[in-house]
């Protein structure tokens, strides 16, 4: 028997997180957030955070437990998803995976291999030492050479992923395009379903500027101030989410608070446009959007419900 596994996600702003405590409620299951902020302690208002109060009783997994100094990516995130799923199935639950990042989501979903180098070989510090002294842009172009196809994918300021590509390469003699591409077509070896949650592009939008406008009021720029004060720079990656790496020039003088606030309204609409992109490529999701409902949060709650049962039938015929 595959073991059950439910996914919520959506655009930012899309109300994701009441929705799934509604569904955590309903089927006794546990959330894992699928957020590459909420992880981090201290960084509560600009990444939206689920606040202890709010989650009803229902258990969160990989919410406020990494250092911002910490480094939190893709195959991280994988192992302690894993974890935590382990832990909720033996407490007899289901594990609902909930978020926007679509990466962590395929790669949790489809059990995605990250066997790359260790780091320790003298070939990452060899490139390292490459992309200091003469430029990123030179190790691109050598990436460009032998696998055209990632050198497109990834921006020649992106040095890590780069550096990533060309030491697959040089290790296995295979291009990591077509490793990420046998990945990607891997059967997920779960019974699943995959809700995408949207609405009306104007209406998110509009969602999007007055949750902003929350954050500013409920203190995000003393939040920001608070972390750069206790050594928290903006070279951290934590520090370089939305909300938090736009306020560091308005807390150098190097530009007024009114514009900082509209460079994380244009950069979060950016945002959200660039997660549907990656949603719509996402084979077997079911897109569900608030208009088709009314904005009536029971009526979308029913119809997962309705098609969750249809899945775990499907699953056993």
């Amino acid at each position: 028997m595959k073991k059950p596994l439910l996914i919520l996600t959506g655009p930012t702003a899309a109300g994701k997180t009441d929705l799934s405590i509604a569904l955590a409620k309903k089927l006794n299951g546990a959330v894992i957030s699928a957020d590459s902020m909420q992880v981090y302690k201290y960084m509560n208002i600009g990444s939206a955070k689920i606040l202890p109060e709010e989650m009803q009783g229902v258990r969160h997994y990989l919410v406020d437990v990494l250092d911002p100094r910490e480094e939190f990516h893709v195959a991280r995130f994988q192992q302690m998803a894993r974890e935590a799923m382990e832990e909720i199935y033996q407490n007899g639950q289901l594990p609902i995976v909930v978020g926007g990042t679509g990466f962590y989501i395929q790669a949790l979903l489809k059990e995605v291999n990250f066997a790359e180098s260790s780091g320790e070989l003298p070939l990452r510090r060899e490139l390292e030492e490459t992309a200091r002294t003469k430029g990123g842009a030179v190790l691109h172009e050598r990436l460009k050479q032998v696998d055209p196809e990632s050198a497109a994918a990834i921006h020649p300021n992106n040095v890590k992923r780069v550096i990533r590509a060309l030491e697959y390469y040089q290790e296995t003699g295979r291009p990591i395009s077509r490793h990420n591409e046998e990945q990607r077509e891997k059967k997920p070896p779960y019974t699943y379903a995959y809700f995408v949650l949207t609405d009306d592009r104007a209406r998110l939008y509009e969602r999007i500027g007055q949750r902003v406008d929350r954050m500013v009021e409920q203190g995000l720029v003393e939040e920001v101030r608070w972390l750069k004060d206790h050594g928290y720079g903006r070279e951290l990656v934590s520090m370089q989410g939305l909300g938090y790496k736009e306020l560091f020039p308005y807390l150098d003088g190097t530009c007024t608070l009114e514009e900082a606030v509209e460079i994380i309204k244009r950069d979060t609409r950016h945002f959200a446009k660039r997660q549907l992109t990656w949603f719509r490529r996402e084979p077997d999701v079911t897109w569900l959007n608030w208009q088709d409902f009314g904005y009536d949060r029971d009526r979308l709650l029913e119809r997962m419900l309705e098609l969750w049962e249809e899945r775990k039938r499907e699953e056993k015929e």
